[in-house]
């Protein structure tokens, strides 16, 4: 069976079965299994072992500030708006790509590069143009490497845009969640809507590559009627990604959300509505469903690497580097090697104290053993491409797949019934319907958690 891009069912009876939740599957295993154990030594020898791979590499940096608290927020960030705390920050930043340049071969490509936070221009202008440079001098990019960054529109001009373009960056995200005003006060984001489209105006006259916007729905106080007004906002912005997130609202796990009244949040029927609302209105205006939360234009590179069959996940979300391992640079940055997962210290003087001894700031992480890999192939062939050659994995792994997966097999028949996958004799094939719960599918073949399914992640949907 061949599922076109922009197939996707909304079938409310079995989201309401299966909605349940699960990983987001940024990686595999996921962060749930990360430990002390793994330290900064594990980590430094995987570093060197990945050299012998050859493989080239994207980097992210993590700028943790913020000026003000966004109220939805799970990131991890540092809120303030004293500028002087990200002098010493990028003093260690640079440290600690010093520190990395002893490990990692000097020939090895870097095809991304992506500034993530917090709000990365929260920096003034020549802290941004050092960073940019102090990891250039550092690290040999490719002639088309991905340069992206996130931005916060309200502390942004015409100048900043230029200026972020001339250094090199190629590719800019930044988050809308909602126009509507009232929504906005909720979750203190304030962002008129001709501040919106004038930013999205500098970013085309500065030439873009590729523009990606954010939407949440879940949010307080929204409706289907205001979240409508938001999408065909959105559709006139004629951005070449968008992202429509869940609102996650976990306040156990994330201190802001604690400021949300959850009286105010839109029941799940109407949250369902929204969605499937946004689904048809962006489908209609010719973005393909590239899958969980994100859209894209059919000449973007998202739906161009999905129909290669190249687009991959990592903790950034979906990628077009299938190949390239992802070294963290930054507070609580976690980096993706081929068999190692490893994660920065999370507080700012957990962060500097190893730094400053030259050691790699690692708190925490995984090794993958051959399970891992193999489960973590599948799982990311499910979540990227909504297919599955049984064919491609026994070649690669030497197994024979229905042995390999027998239990796994057995529990997706269930779901095969209710018609949300095919299982062939050569491939696992998810149907209209069953890509958006491809969370709750892939979850299947996730041998930790389903050991223990008292785990709380966020809602699938």
């Amino acid at each position: 069976m061949s599922v076109l891009p922009q197939d996707v069912k909304f079938d409310i009876d079995l989201i309401k079965k299966y909605a349940k939740p699960a990983p987001r599957y940024t990686s595999y295993p996921t962060a749930q299994e990360f430990t002390e154990e793994f330290t900064a030594e594990d980590f430094k020898q995987k570093l060197i072992q990945s050299n012998e791979r050859k493989t080239p590499l994207s980097l992210y940096f993590h700028i943790p500030f913020c000026e003000s608290a966004c109220h939805f927020c799970g990131c991890n960030v540092i809120i303030t708006r004293r500028k002087e705390v990200s002098n010493p920050y990028l003093e260690h930043l640079y440290k600690e790509m010093d520190i990395f340049s002893k490990y990692i071969d000097k020939d090895r490509k870097i095809v991304q590069l992506h500034w993530g936070g917090g709000t990365p221009n929260y920096l003034e202008d020549d802290q941004t143009v050092k960073l940019f440079n102090e990891i250039k001098k550092r690290f040999d990019f490719d002639e088309n490497a991905e340069i992206s960054i996130e931005i916060d529109p309200r502390h942004v001009n015409r100048d900043r845009i230029f200026l972020l373009r001339e250094l090199g960056f190629n590719r800019i995200s930044f988050g809308i969640q909602d126009f509507n005003p009232k929504v906005q006060k909720a979750v203190n984001r304030i962002q008129p809507e001709e501040m919106i489209f004038n930013v999205m105006k500098w970013i085309r006259e500065a030439n873009f590559e590729s523009v990606n916007i954010d939407l949440i729905y879940g949010l307080p106080y929204q409706t289907l009627e205001t979240f409508t007004d938001t999408v065909e906002k959105t559709i006139k912005l004629n951005p070449d990604r968008i992202a429509n997130f869940n609102f996650a609202y976990v306040p156990w796990l994330k201190r802001l959300q604690r400021m949300i009244d959850p009286s105010t949040l839109p029941p799940p029927e109407e949250k369902l509505e929204i969605l499937k609302m946004t689904i048809d209105k962006l489908t209609k205006a010719g973005y393909i469903f590239i899958g969980m939360d994100h859209f894209a234009k059919p000449d973007d590179e998202l739906a161009v690497a999905q129909r290669k069959r190249t687009l991959h996940r990592n903790f950034q979300g979906y990628t077009t580097h299938a190949e390239a391992e992802l070294i963290g640079f930054g507070a609580t940055s976690i980096s993706m090697l081929y068999d190692a997962y490893a994660q920065n210290a999370k507080t700012l003087k957990d962060y500097y104290e190893p730094i400053e001894r030259g050691e790699i700031p690692t708190l925490r992480g995984v090794k993958l053993n051959e399970d891992d890999i193999i489960r973590r192939d599948v799982i990311m062939r499910l979540m990227s491409h909504f297919q599955l050659y049984k064919g491609e994995i026994e070649e690669k792994y030497n197994i024979n797949f229905d042995e390999y997966f027998a239990e796994e097999l057995e529990r997706l028949k269930e779901q095969e019934q209710d018609g949300l996958l095919k299982i062939y004799e050569d491939t696992v094939d998810i149907t209209p319907a069953g890509r958006l719960l491809i969370r709750n599918i892939a979850v299947n073949f996730d041998i930790y958690t389903m050991a223990k399914k008292e785990k709380r992640f966020s809602q699938a949907i």
